[in-house]
């Protein structure tokens, strides 16, 4: 199995739980913020929603230039799950022809002129479409639960409902 298919597998499994997440937040509460200093849950939703496209699309190109982050407010539920169908079927799309070479060859991030990071495309794919992705997930969950809001099961039973074991296929 390619790094891509492996990686592709791993993605299919957690998007559905994501969208679960995401589903979960009241119309009514996109404005909500726990603190003045965090984004708001429709802001944080979007953010989540839109991570796995906008990184699969960064890591179509060999670097790519530092930019400033923008938290945008969605106007509506709907709008983030629009967002979040459409970064998923970009994933869907451009990781698979991503073959074992590309994905051991180095991606750079850059400001200006100053080279801030320079690891292989796997790297990346693994710390900002996962790891980046799943820690937002956690952090919209704790929004869920402040809003009394039940959280969904993720690798293991929430509070709130218990685990569900994808079924897997052995070849």
């Amino acid at each position: 199995m390619s790094i891509a298919q492996s990686m592709l597998a791993e993605f299919e499994i957690q998007a559905p739980i994501t969208r679960k997440f995401l589903g979960r937040l009241p119309e009514d509460k996109l404005a909500w913020q726990p603190h003045p200093k965090s984004m708001t849950a429709g802001q944080l939703a979007l953010h989540l929603a839109g991570v796995p496209g906008g990184v699969i699309r960064a890591a179509q190109n060999d670097s790519m230039q530092a930019a400033g982050f923008q938290f945008p407010q969605p106007t509506s539920l709907a709008a983030v799950l629009a967002a979040f169908d459409e970064s998923i079927a970009l994933v869907r799309e451009l990781l698979p022809p991503l073959d074992d070479r590309a994905m051991h060859a180095t991606w750079r991030l850059i400001s200006g002129e100053e080279e801030l990071l320079a690891i292989p495309r796997q790297e990346f794919l693994r710390d900002i479409l996962f790891s980046h992705w799943y820690q937002h997930r956690g952090q919209f969950g704790v929004y869920l639960r402040l809003l009394d809001i039940p959280v969904p099961a993720t690798w293991g039973p929430s509070a709130d409902e218990p685990p569900v074991f994808p079924q897997r296929t052995t070849a």
